[in-house]
């Protein structure tokens, strides 16, 4: 290590952490997480939802679904989530002889129409996007089957998901899941074509797996700025055609670092952040086994994330 570079570590301040907001911060994560509408309103929601209902009327109020679906991404399985409500109608009136077995919980929540709900102005600005994906195991059975008997047959693979994070806020403003066959540069059209639908967006940011021609076009035409990283091997010559990303390869090979200053192009590891938090918080792999029950849980686990980081903006 130089002399220079001893000398700019330590002029770098120490950051300080208040660790006592920190630990708050995590207490009151519990306490978002419990709704207790279904205590509130029980009947009303219930009058509500069997409003012309055809076949048997629900039962037990989406609130209260919705704290159990809650759950268990976090922890409980459906089989140890009744015995969890069993416990809870001890002291809860309204749960006494209402405790729904595993069963329902499990159709219920397979059932439930999740919302992202970042909960972003639309009015206040236009919102910077950063564009990724990573992968997310099927299951941890599969790893150690592959580990111990080295059966690539019963390979289980793994899925893929794409998010749209807005930079200022870090929540998560679109996502799609897919199969691990499906390639990033693909998904770019579809992630930003659902964000224009509720927001204005001024620029999308993202790594060399989104660099295609028709990925510039297509923001060409809706007038967002593409702050993308090219290849390594790209060319001028071969953009003729192209007119964004011709400007942006020759922006890019004279000075990429001035490119990367100019775009705040730093700003893109706000998706890794997302993903960073998810798979930490979740893990990195999800119990389901059907394809929908996949989609299902990831999308209550990422509406989970922009709860978190909602409270934490306010």
């Amino acid at each position: 290590m130089s002399d220079n570079s001893k000398r700019d570590k330590k002029k770098r301040p120490k950051r300080k952490i208040n660790w006592s907001e920190y630990n708050e911060g995590l207490v009151r994560r519990g306490e978002m997480l419990f709704d207790s509408g279904f205590l509130q309103n029980w009947r009303a929601e219930l009058k509500k939802m069997n409003e012309g209902k055809e076949g048997p009327h629900y039962r037990y109020p989406n609130s209260l679904i919705s704290l159990l679906a809650t759950v268990h991404a976090y922890l409980l399985p459906y089989r140890q989530l009744e015995g969890f409500l069993r416990m809870m109608s001890k002291y809860v009136k309204k749960l006494k002889e209402v405790v729904p077995d595993f069963t329902t919980i499990w159709w219920r929540v397979e059932r439930m129409k999740i919302n992202l709900d970042p909960k972003i102005d639309p009015e206040k600005d236009n919102i910077v996007i950063a564009v990724d994906s990573t992968g997310i195991k099927v299951t941890n059975r599969g790893e150690w089957i592959l580990d111990k008997w080295k059966n690539k047959r019963i390979r289980k693979g793994f899925i893929k998901i794409h998010v749209a994070v807005d930079i200022k806020t870090k929540k998560i403003v679109s996502m799609s899941i897919t199969k691990e066959d499906v390639h990033d540069g693909k998904m770019l059209k579809e992630l930003v074509d659902d964000v224009s639908k509720r927001y204005n967006i001024k620029k999308v940011m993202a790594d060399g797996g989104y660099d295609s021609k028709n990925n510039f076009r297509h923001l060409e035409e809706m007038k967002i700025i593409p702050a993308i990283k090219v290849r390594r091997n790209s060319s001028v010559k071969n953009n003729a055609k192209c007119v964004p990303r011709k400007l942006s390869v020759i922006q890019q090979l004279k000075d990429l670092k001035r490119w990367k200053k100019r775009h705040g192009y730093g700003m893109r590891w706000m998706a890794e952040t997302a993903f960073s938090s998810i798979k930490r918080t979740f893990g990195e792999y999800v119990s389901s086994v059907k394809w929908n029950s996949i989609v299902n849980e990831l999308m209550l686990k990422a509406s989970i994330y922009n709860l978190f980081m909602d409270k934490m903006t306010t």
